[in-house]
């Protein structure tokens, strides 16, 4: 079955309503529109439709982290609190699940490093539930961090986010653990004072305007942000497809926020978020302008962990391992996972693989969640090889 085929057929059976696919090989580049932006609807799926990409933030946080890097702005091996002071002398809990003044000493300090690779101590549980109502889960919802899903939003500016979150104690010992989310959104307030400028600013300037991903930002204007397609997710309770869009409105996208994410706050087309990627596969080079030294990309894609941490990272990180800011594949399962190729995946229904031995970018978009768990992606990652 061909990749539009299979894409096409899950539509007709409600999986979706739309998607755009695109799947590029060298200069080759195939960009495959399919059905609408709602349930329906009659707005048809555009090769020009901006879709919130959520976790798709991260590699473009990585990338922005080692230009700073290059600049010697910031070192990876540099303790995190140089520039977030508020976070010097972090304890780390006694267990996991209890309280937040049995805490001991963390072993070393928190490395920008550590944020980049989901080691800093600190993120999402996934055991024994999805955020289990450990009293260090309530109390970071309490503070209103937003620490896993990325709505609705944080009402914190990030000094007061990074103050609030300063006064938890870590949940593992630095180095440990992966732990999902959290590293991404301390890292964004990292970055953003080591470059002077909001993270919106130095993102722009230092990437998407070089890349020319004009839409591709922390929010949109207003026209623009009304056409977001609607987000849907199936309801673990009922079973039934739900429109989740109002935690996501558009209305919110149509200007800056207050805290903006760097695990999941931008918004991005497939051929913008195409233009990122093709500089990763060209090592850096993208126009014959580099962006990013050989080094630097070389340590994004390179997986990081041991294959113990590696097995932290539950059902979110998969069978995979993790370089800076994605996952990279390290055990043969051709050709959906084969070794090095890398990417990431976004929670609203958006995906992204780089296969560097193909020469290979495949990017899908939408904004169904069950587009990552309902067998699709894994369907889209299989044909994009066809």
């Amino acid at each position: 079955m061909t990749l539009h085929k299979a894409m096409a057929a899950r539509i007709e059976s409600g999986g979706f309503p739309g998607i755009v696919t695109l799947v590029a090989r060298g200069d080759d580049v195939r960009v495959d529109t399919i059905g609408t932006t709602a349930f329906g609807g009659d707005v048809p799926m555009r090769r020009d439709t901006v879709f919130r990409i959520a976790s798709l933030t991260k590699p473009v946080l990585a990338a922005a982290t080692m230009i700073l890097v290059e600049d010697d702005l910031i070192d990876l091996e540099e303790p995190i609190h140089r520039l977030l002071p508020e976070l010097a002398g972090q304890r780390v809990l006694a267990r996991i699940d209890g309280p937040l003044d049995d805490t001991v000493p963390a072993v070393r300090p928190v490395t920008i490093e550590d944020l980049l690779t989901f080691r800093m101590g600190f993120g999402t549980l996934t055991e024994p539930t999805f955020n289990p109502p450990f009293p260090i889960v309530e109390a970071a919802e309490k503070l209103r961090l937003v620490l896993a899903e990325p709505d609705p939003r944080t009402p914190h500016d990030p000094d007061e986010w990074i103050r609030r979150f300063a006064t938890l104690p870590l949940m593992y010992q630095p180095g440990e653990r992966w732990l999902y989310n959290a590293g991404t959104l301390v890292l964004g307030v990292l970055l953003a004072r080591a470059a002077g400028q909001p993270l919106g600013d130095l993102l722009r300037e230092r990437l998407f305007d070089p890349l020319a991903m004009a839409e591709t930002g922390f929010w949109l204007p207003a026209e623009r942000a009304a056409q977001l397609p609607s987000y849907y997710m199936t309801d673990s309770e009922t079973n039934e497809m739900k429109d989740r869009t109002a935690t996501t409105p558009p209305t919110v996208w149509s200007s800056p926020p207050v805290f903006p994410s760097g695990s999941g706050g931008l918004v991005s087309t497939v051929d913008e978020y195409h233009s990122f990627a093709r500089m990763l596969l060209r090592r850096g080079v993208h126009g014959g302008t580099r962006l990013l030294s050989e080094q630097s990309v070389e340590l994004m894609t390179t997986n990081r962990l041991t294959p113990e941490q590696s097995a932290t990272g539950g059902t979110i990180l998969g069978n995979s391992g993790w370089g800076l800011g994605m996952a990279v594949a390290v055990t043969p399962s051709p050709p959906a996972a084969a070794p090095g190729q890398y990417g990431w995946s976004g929670g609203y229904g958006t995906h992204w693989f780089n296969d560097p031995h193909e020469e290979l970018t495949a990017i899908a978009m939408t904004q169904v969640t069950d587009f990552m768990w309902n067998g699709a992606m894994k369907e889209f990652r299989e044909l994009a090889y066809t």
